[in-house]
C-alpha cells in the first residue's frame, strides 16, 4: 500500500483545559500519513484516481478551526475518523503537536494510528 502524506499543517483553534487555553487560540502541527492505493493515479495521471491532499488539509483546517476540545485526545481522535469516513482511506497515522504547552519551545503530543495498512 502506498502512503500520502502531509506533514506541517498547522491550525489554530482553542484546545485546552484551562482558562487560558479557552480563550486564546494555540496553534496546532498535525502530520497525516494515509494509506492509499496510487496504482490508477500513476498510470492515468488524473487527479480523480488519487487522495486529493489539499481536501483533505482544507476539511481538517475547516474541522479543527470549528471545534473547541478540551483534550487532544479527543481532537485526534475525531480527525482520524473525519479522514476515514470522508476520505475513503483504510489507515490513517495522525502526530498532533502542541508546542510549547509544557515550556516555550517544547514538543508535546499524541501519534495514533487507525484502521489497516
Amino acid at each position: 500500500m502506498d502512503t500520502i502524506f502531509l506533514n506541517g499543517l498547522c491550525i489554530d483553534t482553542i484546545i485546552g483545559i484551562y482558562e487560558w487555553e479557552r480563550s486564546t487560540k494555540q496553534t496546532l502541527i498535525f502530520d497525516i500519513a494515509m494509506a492509499f492505493d496510487i496504482n490508477k493515479a500513476s498510470q492515468t495521471d488524473d487527479l480523480q484516481y488519487t487522495l486529493d491532499y489539499k481536501k483533505v488539509s482544507d476539511r481538517v483546517t475547516e474541522f479543527v478551526q470549528n471545534t473547541q476540545y478540551y483534550l487532544i485526545e479527543r481532537l485526534i481522535s475525531e480527525v482520524a475518523e473525519l479522514i476515514l469516513t470522508e476520505f475513503k482511506v483504510t489507515w490513517v497515522q495522525i502526530k498532533l503537536n502542541k508546542r510549547g504547552a509544557v515550556g516555550k519551545d517544547i514538543d508535546v503530543g499524541i501519534i495514533i494510528e487507525r484502521g489497516k495498512k
